[in-house]
């Protein structure tokens, strides 16, 4: 039986009364690979978002959307521009004090870090890690003991049964529903998913971004997706950004979004690509029936 996204919080001690705003102003960064002289993979970018407020950001491979998560994580110095996180400027403020802040934002890459000797359970409650002190997270890591919250945790992805599975014995797709799983468990305020869906197949992509935007909503968190699926960002998200060539081409309602701001954002591409169907065979290995999203910045 899944547990109600509240219920996993309040085990999970997260106590986050609500999320965080952030605001950028003339934004310009590299992306976190590029070596200098290497151009600009955001050049200009003014975006607000909120408190509690979800928004998905689309556009084509080479947009910079993954180079935007890195710049709200204050995880990616800015090469240009002003962001502020909750009236903070992130790199103007003492060591100590940008730790503390690193420790309410929850980063969740396409693939997440996850040791392959980990069992799962070890897994998910990391998400907890920021908001404990040395000794707790190595007691933790350890010997996790809290299994009931684990256990719902993952149950919002259809994995309870892989809670004491090796992290190596997942399919792809599995890893990473186990990374966006420690979401619900971290005392994060701010949630910030880079393609969280690219290794799901439809259903679970749907089972994931219900679980994430619904436990998101009720606990009054903000949160930023990066999605290639633009079906599924209109259908889960109210706000949508389309991002291309390192700019912001549109900050729209979702109800407000067209094929032909859509054709513009993605150019040339076939019909199909602006859809972004799944590649086939996506999770097919290890797909299994489902009922009716890591790393953390520090």
């Amino acid at each position: 039986m899944t547990a109600d996204p509240a219920a996993v919080e309040a085990k999970a001690g997260a106590g986050a009364a609500s999320g965080l705003t952030l605001q950028l102003r003339q934004v310009a960064a590299q992306h976190p690979a590029a070596r200098a002289p290497a151009p600009l993979a955001l050049k200009g970018v003014n975006l607000q978002l909120a408190a509690g407020e979800q928004v998905a950001v689309i556009g084509p491979s080479g947009a910079g959307k993954t180079t935007l998560l890195q710049v709200l994580a204050c995880a990616l110095p800015l090469a240009a521009g002003h962001y502020e996180l909750n009236g903070q400027a992130p790199w103007k403020l003492p060591r100590r004090q940008l730790h503390r802040l690193r420790g309410q934002l929850f980063l969740a890459p396409q693939t997440p870090p996850l040791p392959p000797r980990q069992r799962v359970i070890a897994a998910v409650l990391a998400g907890r890690l920021p908001g404990m002190g040395w000794l707790a997270s190595v007691g933790s890591l350890l010997y996790p003991h809290d299994i009931p919250a684990a256990h719902d945790a993952l149950a919002h992805f259809n994995l309870q049964t892989k809670l004491f599975d090796r992290v190596d014995r997942l399919s792809g797709g599995e890893r990473q529903r186990v990374g966006l799983a420690r979401a619900l468990l971290a005392p994060a305020r701010l949630w910030l998913l880079d393609e969280p869906l690219s290794s799901l197949d439809p259903t679970h992509a749907r089972q994931a971004l219900a679980a994430l935007t619904g436990a998101a909503r009720e606990r009054g968190l903000s949160l930023v997706a990066t999605l290639h699926q633009v079906d599924m960002a209109l259908a889960y998200f109210p706000r949508i950004i389309g991002l291309r060539d390192g700019q912001v081409a549109f900050d729209l309602p979702a109800t407000a979004v067209t094929t032909a701001h859509l054709e513009r954002l993605y150019g040339q591409q076939p019909a199909e690509r602006i859809a972004a169907p799944w590649p086939a065979g996506v999770e097919a290995q290890h797909a299994e029936p489902a009922p009716p999203v890591a790393l953390h910045c520090r």
